[in-house]
């Protein structure tokens, strides 16, 4: 990156349930002047701008010129016209997951913001979560993972799969834990109360030989979010909902455990705030000058995962119509 920022001019484009508070904490940074925000609902806009005493504006063209980065939080079938517009005036983006809807969108984002010398982060929250970060360093090499993300149904993001929607979460943490190229996928899905899949199962095959079982639901009776990843010498489990975290870690040591030969470690970590967090280190890259956490081929490779697994959805829905 060319030109390092100490004071950042910052814009919101869809102010809709996320959007809203990347707004609000915009708006708290000692470091960040938000200077307006962007929705096609005039009325949302105005709103929004009030609350946090900036500007409205209706098309989301008007912030260029006038700020450094945006956060990109409109639907995901927009984010490729807008993400293009702002890395070709030059400015910094953070959008949301997933990056696109299509690889060859994705691909040109990423061509772009390296063209232009700007920070380019997709917004996998996750990475942030205080529990990932706690764990991230016992993880080694892991050799089966299992993990649920189960959601009450609330009506939001039903415009694509419950795959880009939740387990593109879960997909991207695997992939940032297991490190390997993908070997082969198998998965299943059903469309309940929506247009697309409402719940869907992958089992993720990797070159090191782990195996990750990732189920997701937005039609859930009750949240829940866990993920289990078992490596040599040890097993890790956190329970995101719960706050807890345990590791099982081999010893070889004789005493009265409860599965001999081992210590475990029981802890639980305050929930903090992982979408501040993840403001602050987009905020810190553009000021530093540096890659941010999650680059655009982090998130590219998610989403190359996740259309792979819609993929093999459609095409087992296809056998079944079929039969």
């Amino acid at each position: 990156m060319d030109e390092c920022l100490t004071n950042t001019r910052v814009g919101v484009i869809g102010v809709g349930y996320l959007g809203q508070y990347h707004a609000e904490k915009y708006a708290a940074m000692d470091t960040v002047d938000l200077v307006g925000i962007a929705d096609i609902d005039a009325r949302r806009a105005a709103d929004i701008a009030c609350r946090h005493k900036t500007q409205a504006f209706t098309d989301f063209r008007e912030l260029i010129g006038r700020v450094d980065a945006v956060s990109i939080a409109a639907p995901t079938p927009l984010h490729f016209e807008i993400g293009a517009a702002m890395l070709n005036a030059g400015i910094h983006v953070l959008i949301e997951k997933p990056i696109s809807t299509s690889l060859k969108e994705a691909r040109t984002l990423i061509d772009l913001a390296e063209s232009k010398h700007v920070v380019f982060q997709v917004g996998h929250l996750e990475r942030f979560n205080p529990a990932v970060v706690a764990v991230q360093d016992i993880i080694t090499k892991p050799m089966f993972i299992e993990s649920h993300r189960l959601s009450i149904y609330t009506g939001r993001s039903t415009d694509v799969s419950v795959v880009l929607d939740l387990m593109i979460h879960d997909i991207d943490l695997i992939l940032y834990f297991v490190g390997s190229e993908v070997q082969s996928i198998h998965a299943s899905g059903a469309a309940v109360v929506s247009d697309h899949c409402d719940i869907a199962n992958a089992r993720i095959e990797f070159k090191t030989g782990c195996v990750a079982n990732i189920t997701a639901s937005r039609i859930s009776a009750r949240n829940q979010r866990k993920i289990r990843l078992f490596q040599k010498n040890g097993y890790i489990a956190v329970d995101f909902s719960k706050c807890e975290i345990m590791h099982i870690e081999q010893t070889h040591e004789s005493g009265e455990a409860l599965i001999p030969g081992t210590k475990i470690h029981q802890s639980r970590f305050l929930k903090g705030d992982a979408l501040e967090e993840e403001l602050r280190s987009f905020v810190g890259a553009i000021g530093a000058c540096r890659e941010p956490v999650v680059t655009g081929r982090m998130g590219y490779q998610a989403l190359s995962l996740a259309l792979e697994v819609i993929d093999q959805i459609d095409e087992t829905a296809r056998r079944f119509g079929d039969l």
